[in-house]
């Protein structure tokens, strides 16, 4: 099936799952279906209201090159303002102080995102997220993603890609643990898949994420159940690229399908 990857990296990323507006606003802990749709979505132009059943064909996996580090930032929201325009209540008031909130953040991560559907679709989204309507970001708006985000918009087979040919970020920030990384022939590299990849017998991790949308509606928003696959696979060490040589190499192979 036809294809597209893309690459989330940036300083903070945020996949919220559980929450919506409350005292502590979650992070998953790697892209989130209903985050990834809705930046196809936006990419798209289409509003909260349109129904995104229309993705619905579309299948994400996601290699998880560097999973990030949890960060906690602390938030104030409508201190210092008039009663009328402090943070509504569910009652359809205002609460008249500050609400303090907790936001959740995935730092120094990078996902490596294949995305697989129907040719027409596949086709439509790369030429979207090629010249978006409104700018891609990671999970919240703050969180803007590194270039290249887009790296092909189109491949045969982006799954086989994420395990041979795709450059690898370094999990590590050390030149000595890096150093021992690449002296083996493989390294180990985690998955999250849709289906179980037909070469895993075992070892798989079932996970269960709400994170299906339903509806992205303001006053409506809605998210069904899915079912993930985790697995680790053995990818080649070659793929593994040091800090100051990952951005030309991400560069290059982007840049080889427009030879």
């Amino acid at each position: 099936m036809t294809g597209l990857l893309l690459r989330l990296a940036g300083p903070l990323q945020s996949w919220g799952e559980r929450s919506a507006f409350s005292a502590v606003r979650d992070t998953a802990p790697f892209p989130t279906r209903s985050g990834l749709i809705g930046m196809i979505s936006a990419a798209e132009g289409r509003g909260r209201e349109r129904d995104p059943q229309d993705y619905a064909g579309l299948e994400f996996t996601v290699r998880v090159d560097r999973p990030g580090v949890l960060l906690s930032d602390y938030h104030t929201v409508g201190g210092g303002y008039p009663k009328n325009r402090t943070a509504a209540t569910a009652g359809g008031g205002n609460k008249g102080a500050a609400v303090i909130t907790r936001r959740h953040y995935l730092a120094d991560a990078v996902f490596v995102v294949a995305v697989t559907g129907p040719e027409d679709d596949i086709t439509r989204i790369g030429d979207a997220l090629q010249g978006p309507y409104w700018a891609p970001h990671l999970g919240r708006r703050s969180c803007i993603p590194d270039e290249p985000f887009l790296l092909r918009a189109r491949v045969d087979d982006p799954d086989a890609e994420l395990r041979t040919r795709v450059p690898l970020s370094s999990p590590h920030h050390g030149e000595r643990q890096l150093s021992a990384a690449t002296s083996r022939d493989t390294v180990r590299v985690d998955f999250l898949s849709e289906r179980l990849p037909p070469e895993v017998t075992k070892g798989a991790v079932v996970l269960t994420a709400q994170d299906v949308p339903v509806s992205f509606a303001p006053q409506g928003r809605s998210h069904g159940k899915r079912r993930l696959y985790r697995t680790t696979a053995e990818l080649p060490a070659a793929l593994l690229a040091a800090p100051a040589e990952l951005h030309g190499r991400l560069i290059d192979y982007a840049l080889e399908a427009t030879v």
